[in-house]
């Protein structure tokens, strides 16, 4: 089983960049008996929950680093995965937390192969709706999260 989870918060414009590679994908008609689409919106234990009895982890989130907006990041799940560090905010458990909670809880339940996409964003502010080079990039992502899906069945199936 393949989970692919998409983050971020609809109401906080690019910060929704990873649940729209979840509806892309949707809408290509991925989600199978094998492959798992969610939209975990900001709940990082929700990630942690959908990830665990899956051979192979997919996260999608936005990012903001500095760089021009639309930058693409495809990054080892275990470059990326923090211990938990107590805030007081919706990102309090995030997904990075949840990568190694959900290791140290569920041990061999628990996808040992973590992909994580970040998409830069141009605006994190209040509002609906993404930017453009930021819509061009999940569309991007979608086309190479799809290609990675299809070549695990394909391997499955070989």
């Amino acid at each position: 089983m393949i989970a692919v989870i998409g983050c971020g918060n609809l109401n906080r414009q690019d910060d929704g960049a990873g649940i729209e590679v979840i509806r892309q994908l949707h809408s290509r008609g991925i989600a199978s008996e094998t492959v798992r689409l969610f939209d975990a919106g900001t709940d990082g234990m929700a990630v942690m929950f959908q990830a665990r009895g899956c051979t192979k982890l997919i996260v999608i989130d936005a990012s903001r680093t500095g760089v021009d907006s639309g930058a693409i990041y495809e990054v080892p799940g275990s470059e990326l995965e923090l211990p938990y560090s107590p805030g007081l905010n919706l990102h309090d458990f995030r997904w990075d937390a949840a990568l190694h909670a959900g290791r140290m809880i569920f041990k061999d339940e628990f996808p040992s192969d973590v992909k994580v996409f970040l998409i830069e964003a141009e605006s994190l502010g209040l509002g609906i709706g993404l930017s453009a080079s930021v819509m061009i990039a999940a569309s991007t992502v979608a086309d190479r999260v799809e290609s990675l899906v299809r070549q695990s069945r394909d391997a499955d199936h070989t």
